[in-house]
Order: C-alpha cells, then sequence, then structure tokens
C-alpha cells in the first residue's frame, strides 16, 4: 500500500515537474529558431533585387556589389538546426549574418552618393521592406531569446532539472550575443 502511494506521488511530482513543459519548451525553442531564420532568409531574398537596383545607377562600385553578393552567399551557406544548435555553431551564424548587415550598410552608405537611386521609386521600396525585415529579424531573435531563457530555467532550476536529469536530459540552448563588431562603438565622423 505504501509503495504504490509513493509510486503515485513520485508520478504526481515528475508530471507537475516538467515532463511535459521541458518538451513543450524545447518545440517553442525549435519554432521560435525557425521564425528567426524565416527572417534572415526573407532578408537575404531582398538582395538580389536591391544590389541589381543600385547595380543599374552605381555600376562602378563594383567592390561593394561585389562584397554584398559574398556576404549573402557566406550566410545562406550557414544554416543551423534547432536540434543541434551549440553555441560554437550559433556563433558562426552570427557572424556570417553580422558580415551580411555590414555589407549591407556600405551598400546603403553608397546609395546616398546617388540622388536618382535614392528618388528610384523600386530602391525605396525595397529600402522599406529591409528595414522592415530588420524589424522583423529583431524581434523574432527576441522571442527566440525569451524562449531559450525559458527552457533553460526548466532545465536547469529545481524541481523541474530534477525531471530533466532523470528523464530527458536535454542540455541549455545557446543564446544570441552580440558579436564583437556588434558590441564596437561606432565611429563618427563630421
Amino acid at each position: 500500500m505504501k509503495s504504490s502511494f509513493i509510486i503515485v506521488l513520485l508520478s504526481l511530482f515528475l508530471v507537475s515537474c516538467g515532463l511535459q513543459s521541458i518538451p513543450t519548451s524545447n518545440n517553442n525553442v525549435e519554432a521560435t529558431w525557425a521564425e528567426v531564420q524565416n527572417q534572415y532568409k526573407r532578408r537575404s531574398d531582398l538582395i538580389p533585387n536591391l544590389v541589381n537596383t543600385v547595380k543599374g545607377y552605381a555600376s562602378h562600385e563594383k567592390e561593394t556589389l561585389q562584397g554584398v553578393i559574398e556576404a549573402r552567399a557566406k550566410a545562406t551557406a550557414v544554416n543551423v538546426d534547432a536540434k543541434n544548435l551549440t553555441p560554437e555553431k550559433l556563433k558562426e551564424f552570427q557572424d556570417a549574418q553580422s558580415g551580411l548587415s555590414q555589407a549591407l550598410g556600405r551598400l546603403m552608405v553608397v546609395s546616398e552618393k546617388y540622388p536618382d537611386l535614392k528618388a528610384n521609386q523600386n530602391f525605396q521600396q525595397l529600402q522599406g521592406q529591409l528595414e522592415g525585415t530588420e524589424n522583423r529579424i529583431t524581434i523574432a531573435r527576441r522571442r527566440y531569446i525569451e524562449a531559450v531563457q525559458e527552457f533553460n530555467n526548466l532545465v536547469t532550476v529545481f524541481p523541474t532539472s530534477i525531471t530533466n536529469s532523470i528523464i530527458h536530459k536535454f542540455e541549455k540552448k545557446p543564446q544570441f550575443t552580440a558579436t564583437e563588431t556588434e558590441q564596437a562603438t561606432p565611429e563618427v565622423k563630421f
């Protein structure tokens, strides 16, 4: 009688301590990571149209245009599966995306030199879409960060950490961190 009561209590404890919430939270991390990748892909898909529009106005800016194309190729070559997301793979992904962000920044600086380009309706629409996408990336990253925090709390904080160590054995998920380039103080020139 006592042993069956203990088994029932232990079962209730395990159910209330992460048996379902840990896998559910893991699924949420994977879904939010998929959204991060989706938004970066959206940005990547806009780039060829943006480069071609600029190319028509600033064909002699080949170095900048080539830099954007190469950065896009590097960024799209780095694919990270949410199930195998390690700090090293996340850093590789972030570095590639940071390189693309820098190349796009240089492209926008080039566009400032060409009033006709800045006035081009197609360029303005693409620039607006790119700005909107950058905002979507920020939101998707924030949601991922929150999902990872929730998941990491479940797998490391008592009492759900006990269930994780006995049944699930999930490891903490890596978080986004600002790259060295993103942390650098911008240089302002007048």
